[in-house]
């Protein structure tokens, strides 16, 4: 891997998403009002301070999911990826210059939907809200880093899609959003334990409710930041230069 290399890479994707207004708009927009719909239908409930938390993880990780794995695979597609690997630029210079790229993404795209979920919607957040930012920014990492993994395997962006089932909603079912993790039966429980998205919920519903304290939010961060490497390694290893 070469250092600047990598950033080239990601200087390359920020000024093609920079040209693409309809991106630009589904990253850092798109989230939001989501979220916003959400406490509009619960705006005269407690539920939106409920589920807002495991709102803040799951938008932004599913958002983060379908552009980068759509984005990564177009790339293959289209050969730009076989033209740039016959150059000295290598599969992780790649995928790594693309996780930095969306993880820029990413960092905005949290700060806007924290911003916008606390001081607009009146989400109550009894912890930290910057604790709360590096949880969300941590979660939206985590959708670029599994959406490049995903990238690596599919042929189609309707196969991108495909992958979702497989990937992205067994961790909503088994997140805790429609369910405490605690009340579910002990075999799903144990799978939900394993899945990535279920410790940012935890993390996220920890901070808005200030029940636990800054060491274990830290380490459910480790656990999250485990699985970004994990499927940055095994993306740039089985990554292929061209769709057959």
């Amino acid at each position: 891997m070469n250092p600047r290399r990598t950033l080239a890479t990601a200087g390359r994707v920020l000024s093609q998403i920079r040209h693409d207004p309809r991106t630009i708009v589904l990253l850092l927009v798109v989230p939001s009002l989501l979220i916003g719909l959400l406490a509009w239908i619960f705006s005269d409930t407690p539920v939106f301070d409920t589920v807002g938390p495991a709102m803040i993880a799951l938008f932004p990780f599913i958002v983060m999911f379908l552009v980068t794995s759509i984005t990564t695979l177009r790339e293959r597609r289209t050969g730009t990826l076989e033209r740039l690997l016959s150059m000295p630029l290598g599969k992780a210079d790649f995928i790594i210059g693309y996780t930095l790229a969306f993880g820029l993404l990413a960092v905005l795209q949290s700060t806007v939907a924290v911003g916008y979920s606390v001081w607009v919607c009146g989400l109550s957040i009894k912890g930290s809200v910057w604790l709360l930012l590096a949880v969300a920014v941590a979660d939206a990492v985590l959708g670029t880093s599994l959406g490049l993994l995903a990238s690596a395997f599919a042929r189609t962006e309707f196969q991108v899609v495909q992958f979702m089932p497989a990937l992205v909603f067994p961790q909503v079912l088994l997140g805790g959003i429609f369910l405490p993790r605690d009340q579910l039966p002990d075999a799903l429980r144990a799978i939900s334990d394993w899945l990535p998205l279920s410790h940012a919920i935890d993390a996220l519903q920890a901070v808005a409710s200030d029940s636990q304290d800054a060491g274990y939010v830290g380490g459910e961060l480790l656990i999250i930041g485990a699985w970004i490497v994990g499927a940055v390694v095994l993306g740039s290893i089985t990554l292929r230069r061209k769709t057959p």
